[in-house]
């Protein structure tokens, strides 16, 4: 029986170096993804995605691209903010109350 190909993890400098033997030295696809092991489409991929976004391409687990990041970071300050409006119409509300 022959062990399964599928969900191996390659990290970005396997990435890049594959996307520069396709590009730069002329190889074509197929040739360098069967030298490597990998399935063709998987490089073409790789291929567009480097070829999209040079910088940003290939992030990581857990990383997001600069734009991805800055969301993250917006949405977490939104969520502070509106807890602490929510905390501030609470003592707002217990201040205003006239005493008897």
């Amino acid at each position: 029986m022959q062990e399964r190909k599928g969900n191996r993890k390659y990290d970005k400098q396997f990435k890049e170096e594959a996307v520069r033997l396709a590009t730069e030295e002329g190889r074509k696809v197929t040739e360098v993804a069967r030298s490597l092991g990998i399935h063709e489409n998987l490089l073409r991929t790789w291929k567009r995605k480097y070829q999209e976004d040079p910088a940003g391409s290939f992030p990581g687990k857990g990383y997001l691209k600069p734009q991805g990041e800055e969301f993250r970071k917006l949405q977490k300050e939104n969520a502070n903010l509106k807890e602490d409006r929510k905390i501030l119409k609470k003592a707002l509300a217990i201040f205003s109350k006239h005493p008897k």
